[in-house]
């Protein structure tokens, strides 16, 4: 069994002129971030290694999401396959995982968690939105075999 946490960014902020890659959370971005990170802690989520796009926004949710799960920072991995707004960088970089890891947690960005929600796990909704989890659940031993699986999306505006 391998399970896959493809968390959406947090909320971002368009107030400063920055670049894409730069432009940071903004403050319900943080708060959001640490409601879904105290969420799946409280699910009692074990996570063998975490990746993150470089974009700033990402990494920060990736960041305050460890903390609230009491992960070691040392564990996120930054990926640029991850800075991917199709989902085919992100399908490929998964498949690649070693096979030791069994479950994962991954910070990236629409479109792609909306197309990997849908095409993975059946998800039917028109939108991941920000700072949401979706938790796929994979039937298979070999992160390469990933085709469908069960899908669950949790978003912050569930949990107030």
């Amino acid at each position: 069994m391998k399970t896959w946490i493809m968390m959406r960014h947090g909320k971002s902020s368009w107030e400063l002129q920055v670049s894409d890659v730069d432009r940071p959370l903004n403050q319900r971005g943080i708060d959001d971030a640490h409601l879904m990170g105290s969420f799946l802690a409280s699910k009692n989520v074990h996570i063998d290694a975490a990746y993150t796009s470089p974009a700033n926004r990402a990494a920060h949710t990736g960041l305050i999401v460890l903390k609230e799960l009491n992960l070691p920072l040392h564990k996120l991995s930054v990926s640029n396959m991850l800075y991917d707004f199709s989902g085919e960088d992100i399908l490929e970089f998964v498949r690649c995982l070693s096979d030791e890891q069994n479950s994962i947690i991954t910070f990236g960005h629409n479109h792609a968690c909306t197309t990997l929600a849908h095409s993975l796990g059946g998800y039917e909704g028109n939108n991941i939105p920000t700072a949401s989890a979706v938790l796929f659940r994979f039937d298979v031993s070999l992160w390469s075999s990933i085709q469908t699986g069960t899908a669950e999306c949790f978003s912050p505006k569930m949990l107030i």
